[in-house]
């Protein structure tokens, strides 16, 4: 009986050790740190744009950080990483060659020591910075990134949950088998005979079948509610345009006001997708653009029908009546001639400027047609990025001109975001917490006339602000009616 008691300890033991081990393997696999170029993006920010230039080309108060992996290339990676921790220890102690090399070319600025990072910060830094320079990075977190014209799809980690469920599984199998030599040991020394239920037995047992069932409906309701208090929100969300608008060009670059294009803020509910003719008011002018050339130009003219080899409309009842090909060939000479003129020490189109204009006039249809639309001519279809639930109410006038609120309170910087995305997440409770905190503008403001109470106590030093909570702003039928 002893000998017998001993077998079954050292096997509850294996098993035990078993399961540790598997667990730890497993926490240590879901455990890795990653490595992004969004959490570059942030360390950047953070640590390096005060220096640095973000185009990672040019120079600013320090070098221009594009290549910079392969500058450092003939040295052991570990230097690169001291190399941004602690770079005057590089110079002054350990007279590394290439940090000497750096420091006579660009003393006395000194770069500051960031010991905190880690070497999965560096590498998401180092992968920013390359994406940057390379031009592949520009989509916001959880976007695709767009890398040699194709998109790369975000990774799915859909396996792991099935690899973590499958251990758990296997976890619960050596528990029983635990639970159960134990049972017999327990039996055994009180001289009874131990009738253990076999694993099917447990799975079907009414008190498991309970406990799952209150999951899945604890579950399910969980879900449901998650689903309906998400409803709208997409925060972050960047879906890809019709046309590779960018704002960090017009506002940011050419400091564009936001309001020249979304004229509706000002004066209605809604801001307004801006109309074509309203890039038709500068890009009549400018047919070429600085980053893109006519490629992403010539879907404006052929959405409107603007003939830019002439610089005329076309008739609105002829173009709309024009079929696909004759609309091609007007797109196609513009874009071809364009080509030639780019192209020292050729007049003709040759055969890569053919593959070109017909890359190009195939990206147009594909961003002016879809399934309902099936003609080029027509209204530019953009992708709308901020929805509120219909049973939102929501005044853009009532913020931008009574409240005078800049664009940037709640759709952030926008003048920085080459693709735009969703900064707020427009939850009640965001819009809750701004009115409580937020102070309304008395001073001429001609509107807030009428709160004369307010205006005397301000004046006799009783109050020293009004909040939009004090004016009514968390009423419900404010925003619910």
């Amino acid at each position: 009986m002893s000998d017998h008691k001993e077998q079954n300890m050292m096997s509850i033991h294996r098993l035990t050790k078993s399961t540790l081990t598997v667990a730890f393997l497993l926490f240590s696999f879901f455990s890795f740190a990653e490595v992004s170029p969004d959490i570059g993006k942030n360390l950047f920010k953070a640590n390096c744009a005060q220096c640095h230039a973000k185009n990672m080309k040019s120079d600013a108060t320090g070098p221009a950080l594009g290549g910079v992996e392969e500058r450092w290339a003939d040295y052991p990676r570990e230097d690169l990483y001291r190399w941004i921790r602690q770079s005057q220890t590089m110079i002054n102690v350990d007279k590394h060659p290439r940090a000497l090399e750096l420091w006579s070319t660009w003393k006395p600025t000194v770069m500051l020591d960031y010991p905190s990072l880690s070497d999965d910060d560096i590498e998401s830094l180092l992968v920013y910075i390359q994406g940057m320079y390379d031009g592949i990075y520009g989509a916001v977190a959880g976007s695709p990134v767009v890398v040699g014209g194709e998109k790369e799809e975000k990774a799915d980690y859909t396996w792991l949950y099935y690899v973590l469920f499958g251990f758990l599984a296997l976890l619960s199998v050596l528990l029983f088998r635990v639970v159960g030599s134990l049972n017999k040991i327990a039996a055994e020394k009180e001289g009874e005979v131990y009738e253990g239920k076999t694993l099917w037995e447990t799975l079907t047992s009414r008190n498991l079948v309970t406990l799952v069932l209150f999951c899945l409906v604890v579950l399910g309701g969980y879900t449901t509610v998650n689903n309906a208090v998400s409803l709208g929100r997409q925060q972050n969300y960047a879906p890809d345009q019709p046309i590779k608008f960018s704002h960090e060009t017009h506002a940011g670059v050419h400091q564009i006001e936001c309001q020249y294009c979304h004229d509706g803020a000002r004066r209605s509910k809604h801001s307004v997708i801006p109309a074509a003719n309203t890039c038709m008011n500068c890009h009549r002018a400018i047919k070429v653009g600085s980053e893109y050339g006519t490629q992403e130009l010539t879907k404006i003219y052929a959405s409107v029908g603007y003939n830019p080899s002439n610089n005329t409309y076309i008739d609105k009842e002829v173009y709309d009546k024009m079929s696909e090909e004759e609309v091609k060939a007007i797109y196609t000479k513009w874009i071809g001639d364009e080509y030639v003129k780019a192209t020292e020490g050729t007049d003709v189109l040759d055969e890569k400027g053919e593959e070109e204009v017909n890359k190009q006039w195939n990206h147009i249809v594909e961003s002016l047609t879809n399934e309902q639309k099936t003609k080029v001519q027509g209204p530019i279809e953009w992708v709308r990025i901020h929805n509120l639930p219909d049973h939102v109410y929501f005044n853009h006038a009532q913020h931008v001109t009574v409240g005078q609120l800049e664009c940037q309170t709640c759709h952030g910087k926008v003048e920085e975001m080459e693709v735009v995305h969703q900064h707020s997440p427009l939850s009640m409770g965001w819009c809750i917490n701004c009115h409580r905190k937020t102070e309304v503008k008395f001073n001429d403001n001609e509107y807030y006339a009428s709160f004369a109470k307010y205006h005397e106590e301000m004046k006799a030093g009783k109050r020293d602000k009004v909040t939009v909570e004090d004016i009514g702003g968390l009423e419900c039928q404010k925003c619910h009616y």
